[in-house]
């Protein structure tokens, strides 16, 4: 079938004009509806948002209030507060029974200890007691002067410290007692020492290096370590 085209050019050119101009007509129109549904839901949302916002902040005022009127409550959030703090409290706190520990180490066989006065604010220690002589007073002197330690932090890293466990170690008063019948009294002595704070670091494990000499703890039935008497 043989089909003419009798319309003009003009003509033609009008109708496609028509159809573009209906086609950007459409294409506005949906553009422009996504805007204005966009910035519907943008509004919605702001709105949203702010009473949200407006609600928490009443919702604060209101526990704020509540809490206000609870008796005693300033003194049930102190409490609060220092338990929380107990953890820190408790890694800063010395480990003060590694002391006798220590003493049992580093104390010679024919030296006693009397007296004994740790000072954890100041790092020192005053020893006093009686000995079978001058030389175990000696001898125990130069034990504190040269044992090290080693110290082991308890966190993941295990971090390894060393270094000596005392300084300034003074034999501060030294004498004999003739009187004394007891042998083993027959010196007595008084040692001043800085402690190193590592030892007594209770987030560490720590062991002492004692020079090779003869001390309670390595005896098995060892003399009492503590004994009363006067320097």
């Amino acid at each position: 079938m043989i089909q003419f085209n009798l319309l003009p050019d003009v003509k033609l050119d009008y109708i496609k004009a028509q159809r573009t101009r209906r086609l950007v007509f459409s294409a506005s129109f949906i553009v422009s509806a996504a805007a204005i549904a966009l910035l519907v839901l943008m509004l919605s949302i702001d709105g949203l948002q702010k009473k949200h916002l407006h609600d928490l902040s009443a919702d604060i005022t209101s526990e704020s209030q509540t809490l206000r009127k609870k008796p005693n409550i300033n003194t049930i959030l102190t409490v609060q507060n220092q338990l929380e703090s107990l953890t820190a409290l408790h890694d800063t706190k010395p480990a003060s029974a590694r002391l006798f520990t220590y003493l049992n180490q580093l104390t010679p066989a024919n030296v006693s200890v009397s007296s004994l006065n740790i000072d954890f604010a100041q790092d020192t220690i005053i020893i006093g007691g009686n000995a079978d002589a001058l030389s175990s007073v000696n001898q125990f002197v130069d034990t504190l002067k040269l044992t090290t330690y080693t110290a082991t932090s308890n966190d993941a890293n295990h971090t390894v410290t060393k270094g000596n466990a005392f300084s300034s170690v003074v034999l501060t008063g030294f004498g004999l007692n003739n009187a004394s019948k007891d042998k083993s009294q027959a010196a007595n002595y008084t040692v001043t020492l800085t402690y190193d704070k590592a030892i007594f670091d209770i987030t560490k494990q720590v062991s002492l290096s004692v020079p090779s000499i003869t001390t309670r703890a390595q005896l098995q039935s060892p003399a009492d370590l503590f004994k009363a008497g006067g320097n």
